[in-house]
């Protein structure tokens, strides 16, 4: 079991890394996932992720630790746990980010990271709906197609950002962010297109020097004997037994297993901070304090409101209706069952003089207490606003020596000041959007936030109350050369050889929006720069 590339996770970044570092038949990869194949027919169905979120087969199921900024509620923490990762269970939303999030990147010192940088790799992943441009691809492995179902509601809610100020807008991912449109999504044909469906099926039995284990649980790296600083290996867990796939001189192993997973396998192998991983049981190979330090999510405050006119609560409270939703899908694959997570996106500055949006908003023409199909008995419809670049800063961190316990998740949502003042500004902007002249004739009532809402303290108070995660936690393997940094601007673990991480952990800043195509991006920048590094060490062997 020797290989010169092992990725561990097979997520957003790690089937990019094992599609295209596996192109060369002389380069042998192994692609471990601790979760099964993407067999369960709801991770290909858009809506499915009612069926895959909270379910143990498909979802590592993590909670955070209660938060004082919540008002001490612990929220739950899906992440997939299949081929494809949780691009295989998410709400299928494309969302690059802002052109001044990756530039914001470069400028902290991480050559190759600017939005220039960046484009070309956004552009080679994707085959988009809308054709071949200056800002799309046309060519790429990743469907990206328009909503297939709209609605008045839906209308509406876009029509009053624009009384807002908003600009409207067909693509949020153009050089201009801001403004009011319909999500793009990662589909095909009315079927999800995960990481797993569109980097790892087209080459499935195609390419002999592509390993790929499912139920495969990284337990930690192997080291060498003579330089316990050096990896050569992975440590698992297989049918049961516990192995080692080992490296070929020269070879490197890639974490890709998410912002929660790729810091835990560095602890569990004694990379991290000291105090950490001693109370942990974990002896201190190398001393990394940045390691699981500096988390960031982006925390959504979601508004109901009941309507006047039928929502999808009304056809899914329904029998019949139900019935007729399936065989539209069956029949044609539109209709809500080819829908991702949310309609509606709307970029929006929550203040004056910003220079670019601040805050998020997710659309649904469906309301419930949680995901689910338990919709309201009422129509309505949920209005989701999330602040874009939070401050708020976290951490997660092993508590025990065995790799089957979850870590310590603490998010610290809204410690930030500027984030309790934006929260504040969000759901006001949120509000004011039911009194516009498009949607109030719509709005029946205000069913989420309850209780009086007037003043700054109870706005604030609201969004401790309701927030919820949006499923985007980043940073916590930071790429950057400060004391915090866990990883250079090649992804090269400092202080380590032999490893690297391509996930989102390593986003120096969380991007302004969905994580799910910037990790994918970041699977595809990785695989450049292990190809040339490997190309220059043979050059110089030579």
């Amino acid at each position: 079991m020797d290989y010169d590339y092992i990725i561990v996770g097979a997520g957003s970044a790690g089937c990019v890394l094992a599609n295209r570092l596996s192109k060369d038949p002389s380069i042998k990869v192994l692609l471990l996932e601790a979760g099964g194949k993407d067999n369960n027919p709801w991770i290909h169905i858009p809506v499915g992720y009612f069926k895959t979120l909270h379910n143990p087969n498909t979802d590592w199921c993590y909670k955070a630790e209660p938060d004082p900024g919540l008002n001490g509620r612990s929220l739950d923490w899906p992440r997939g746990k299949t081929l494809g990762g949780s691009s295989s269970i998410n709400g299928l939303l494309y969302v690059r980010g802002q052109k001044e999030d990756y530039n914001h990147w470069a400028q902290l010192g991480n050559r190759g990271w600017s939005y220039d940088d960046v484009l070309p790799l956004f552009k080679r992943s994707e085959t988009h709906e809308g054709g071949d441009t200056d800002l799309h691809g046309q060519d790429g492995e990743l469907s990206v197609s328009l909503i297939r179902a709209k609605s008045e509601i839906s209308e509406a809610f876009i029509d009053a950002a624009v009384e807002m100020g908003v600009p409207r807008t067909d693509d949020y991912n153009g050089e201009n962010q801001e403004g009011a449109g319909y999500f793009h999504q990662t589909a095909k044909s009315g079927f999800r297109c995960s990481s797993a469906k569109a980097f790892l099926t087209p080459i499935k039995g195609k390419r002999d020097n592509l390993t790929v284990l499912t139920h495969a649980h990284t337990t930690g790296l192997a080291f060498a004997s003579d330089a316990p600083k050096q990896v050569v290996g992975v440590n698992f867990i297989h049918q049961h037994a516990p192995k080692t796939a080992r490296l070929r001189p020269g070879g490197e192993v890639i974490l890709s297993a998410g912002a929660i997973g790729s810091p835990q396998i560095l602890e569990l192998s004694g990379i991290g901070q000291g105090q950490v991983l001693q109370n942990a049981g974990i002896g201190v190979r190398h001393e990394l304090p940045g390691v699981g330090e500096c988390l960031q999510d982006h925390l959504q405050i979601r508004l109901v409101y009941e309507v006047n006119v039928a929502t999808l609560n009304d056809a899914i409270n329904s029998f019949v209706h139900r019935m007729g939703i399936g065989l539209e899908y069956a029949l044609k694959r539109t209709g809500p069952m080819s829908l991702g997570a949310s309609q509606v996106a709307i970029f929006a500055k929550s203040m004056e003089g910003l220079e670019t949006p601040d805050i998020q908003f997710h659309f649904q023409p469906l309301s419930a207490d949680k995901p689910g199909i338990e919709m309201h008995p009422f129509s309505g419809f949920t209005s989701s606003v999330c602040q874009l670049r939070p401050e708020s800063r976290g951490h997660i961190h092993i508590n025990s020596p065995r790799s089957e316990d979850h870590p310590l998740i603490v998010p610290n949502y809204l410690s930030a000041t500027a984030d309790q003042l934006c929260a504040i500004r969000a759901v006001k902007f949120a509000r004011a959007m039911t009194k516009t002249k498009a949607l109030s004739p719509f709005i029946v009532r205000e069913h989420v936030p309850v209780g009086p809402v007037e003043t700054d303290e109870q706005h604030l108070e609201a969004a401790r109350n309701i927030a919820q995660t949006i499923y985007h936690p980043t940073s916590t393997c930071r790429m950057g050369h400060d004391d915090q940094a866990v990883v250079d601007d090649r992804l090269r673990v400092h202080g380590i050889g032999g490893l690297r991480i391509a996930d989102a952990s390593i986003m120096p800043a969380i991007v302004s929006g969905n994580t799910n195509a910037p990790a994918i991006m970041i699977g595809e920048k990785a695989s450049d720069m292990i190809l040339q590094d490997r190309r220059s060490g043979a050059q110089k062997a030579a």
